[in-house]
């Protein structure tokens, strides 16, 4: 029998209303001993809100609005309650203390929603989806959220897992009833089968997409000291974050932040200038920004437009000609003058260029598929499903066993149960669910 657990299901701090969530066997029981409805009609019955005073041994918490939602009908699957508090970090608190002193335990990190799987209320896909539309910060990472919390992942992996299921019986059939299927057993039609079923897969498995709708654009803003990188950067932001002096190497450490273009979340990383530095800490920094740069799915290098290039920026352009990169030359107020085949010019001063820069960043999402896979995660089992299936129509191709064909074809569908949930290890699951919030 699980225990109940109970945590803050919405943000923490001061709020207009703060959520607590209960579930487990005892969180109908527990809500009647800390909530008093004020009426008593339709009082503790499912899926209706009441309104009531929260209560410490009849001593007043809070006036709030509580309500319970009966298994298998719920969130979790499980007997559950919601309490609506006033949103003060203060209530919250005593509230959460009232129900752990009844015997509820703090939930764990994506406990609820854990549950929800484990009691058959969503698959694996749809449970990963709650994280991906939480933590969505561009439109189309929301759509391609929503879209698979709704079942569009499982269901076209669930018709394909049919499809292989039907490729595994006729084979099955031929191992143990070779006789009765010899005729209608036709190796060069399973291996037809198997290869559409392939493309399938790798059509619905673009990497990049999964990728940027998933986590976002990584983009690196490299550069020597002073050039304007800090400066970019908060012209980007529309706001302050970097700060920005004539003094060189002002910039130690990586700055992060997140904007939204074509409703793609792209991360700017403002960096250190690159130079010939004795500075300790100044070093570090350099370090840190030749990290971003070989990890950055894309490079936005500033030439510095008030003088000639250095020789740190010839070797910056020099490391990275087959990265994907956006070249600038920064300054345009003071010179105009360009000294780079291809650099856009701009001027966070005036934000001369800004608009074409944003352009061609856009340039670098463009071509995001709308596909049914939209997390990493996913995209990889599926490719490593269709190699199977690949690996099986060769073994029909080649005329072996139906044993061995057999093998190729279980492969694949452990590998698309992993995606469902079906045939995944707990590791797996407890690495999914550790990276969700608490509360959810």
């Amino acid at each position: 029998m699980a225990h109940t657990i109970a945590a803050l299901a919405s943000a923490p701090g001061m709020a207009g209303i703060s959520i607590v969530r209960l579930s487990g066997n005892d969180s109908h029981a527990m809500l009647r001993q800390v909530f008093e409805p004020a009426s008593s009609k339709d009082a503790f019955k499912p899926r209706y809100m009441m309104y009531g005073t929260l209560h410490d041994n009849k001593h007043p918490v809070d006036e709030c609005m509580a309500v319970i939602f009966s298994a298998p009908s719920s969130y979790t699957g499980e007997d559950s309650a919601e309490i609506h508090l006033h949103g003060s970090p203060l209530i919250v608190k005593e509230c959460l203390n009232l129900l752990y002193r009844l015997g509820a335990e703090p939930a764990k990190p994506g406990e609820f929603t854990r549950r929800a799987f484990e009691n058959g209320r969503m698959d694996l896909s749809r449970a990963e989806a709650v994280m991906q539309l939480i933590s969505a910060q561009g439109e189309l990472s929301a759509k391609a959220a929503l879209r698979q919390l709704r079942g569009g992942t499982f269901s076209f992996i669930h018709n394909i897992q049919k499809e292989v299921i039907d490729i595994l019986s006729t084979i099955e059939a031929a191992i143990d009833f070779p006789e009765e299927v010899e005729d209608s057993y036709s190796p060069s039609e399973l291996a037809s089968i198997c290869d559409d079923i392939a493309n399938r897969l790798l059509k619905s498995s673009d990497a990049r997409s999964a990728k940027l709708l998933s986590l976002g654009l990584e983009v690196a803003i490299v550069g020597t000291p002073n050039a304007g990188k800090s400066s970019l950067f908060n012209t980007l932001l529309m706001e302050d974050r970097a700060i920005v002096t004539e003094t060189p190497g002002t910039t130690r450490d990586v700055l992060r932040a997140s904007i939204v273009l074509s409703g793609v979340t792209v991360i700017l990383n403002d960096t250190a200038g690159i130079q010939d530095s004795k500075d300790a800490v100044e070093k570090l920094g350099i370090q840190r920004a030749k990290r971003e740069m070989q990890t950055a799915d894309l490079l936005i290098i500033v030439l510095d437009g008030a003088g000639p290039l250095s020789r740190e920026a010839r070797q910056i352009l020099k490391e990275n000609t087959h990265r994907s990169r956006i070249v600038l030359q920064s300054k345009v107020d003071i010179n105009r003058t360009p000294y780079y085949d291809g650099a856009l010019l701009f001027s966070s001063y005036t934000g001369e260029g800004m608009d074409e820069i944003r352009s061609a960043i856009i340039a670098n999402i463009n071509g995001v598929q709308d596909s049914e896979l939209t997390l990493s995660r996913h995209v990889d089992l599926a490719k490593k499903a269709a190699q199977a299936l690949t690996n099986a129509k060769q073994s029909f191709i080649d005329g072996d066993s139906p044993d061995l064909c057999a093998v190729h074809i279980q492969d694949a569908l452990r590998l698309l149960g992993e995606i469902t949930g079906d045939s995944v290890s707990e590791e797996v699951i407890d690495s999914i669910f550790s990276n969700f919030c608490v509360g959810k």
